[in-house]
């Protein structure tokens, strides 16, 4: 169903049982996928592909040309996949040529309102950002990361799979898999250890992690000399190994 008021592009691609509501704009090179829902007021520009079940609140704007001042109008992409929500106000750019040219997110993710996730970041699936969340442009959140209201991320930066960054936080280095960050300190504070026997981690896994942040965080070694001590375990378990894979890959630093 498309309302009258609607502007759909020509060259926009609408899959089956899409509902396009009152007063939205989807714009040149722009695929929905099947089931989605536009709720008023959207706007979609292209080039961008959207999956399918995607449901879009009022005053989304959707793959739009992103904030960087160096971005001179070259074609670049958003690609989302299927059954994420976009709240009201929630914002998603473009990529850009000084990365991949490519903004992408996965699904089942949850962006609250005002949320904003700017150019060549790249989400992975479950990922819930809370109201007024702000993600710099090429950050990268990993599965199941989820974002207190108010929080914000540095340029580059990268969050493991299942941490947790606290409201307000302002993060300026890398957050390992499975870590919680305080919100007003912005320092580390423990595990996840909540949110991962919700998704059906073992307590033995929970117990390596646990034994894993200790040797990061509470054993005065520096990165290398941590890496080196959970290599044995690494081997044995293979929610220790992401966690060492992240913290050989933490170009900016973990948050300590």
């Amino acid at each position: 169903m498309i309302h009258s008021t609607a502007v759909i592009s020509d060259t926009a691609k609408i899959g089956n049982n899409v509902k396009i509501g009152p007063f939205c704009y989807v714009g040149d090179n722009v695929e929905l996928g099947d089931d989605c829902i536009l709720e008023s007021h959207v706007v979609i520009k292209g080039p961008s592909k959207i999956g399918k079940a995607n449901r879009f609140f009022q005053f989304c704007s959707i793959g739009e040309d992103c904030q960087d001042k160096k971005y001179a109008g070259e074609p670049t992409e958003l690609v989302i996949g299927d059954h994420n929500v976009f709240r009201e106000g929630s914002t998603v750019h473009r990529g850009t040529v000084q990365d991949d040219g490519i903004t992408i997110l996965g699904s089942y993710n949850l962006l609250m309102v005002n949320a904003h996730v700017a150019h060549d970041c790249v989400l992975g699936d479950n990922v819930i950002l809370a109201n007024n969340v702000s993600l710099a442009g090429h950050v990268h959140l990993g599965d199941f990361v989820i974002f207190g209201g108010g929080a914000a991320i540095h340029q580059f930066g990268k969050v493991g799979d299942h941490a947790f960054v606290g409201a307000g936080a302002i993060v300026l280095r890398d957050v390992p898999p499975y870590v919680m960050v305080n919100g007003q300190k912005n320092v580390p504070a423990g595990i996840n250890s909540e949110g991962l026997r919700r998704r059906g981690f073992s307590s033995d896994a929970i117990m390596a992690i646990k034994r894993a942040y200790r040797t990061i965080y509470r054993a005065n070694n520096t990165i290398e000399e941590a890496i080196e001590k959970l290599s044995d375990s690494a081997k044995e378990t293979p929610e220790v190994a992401t966690l060492v894979e992240f913290l050989e890959h933490a170009e900016r630093g973990i948050i300590r």
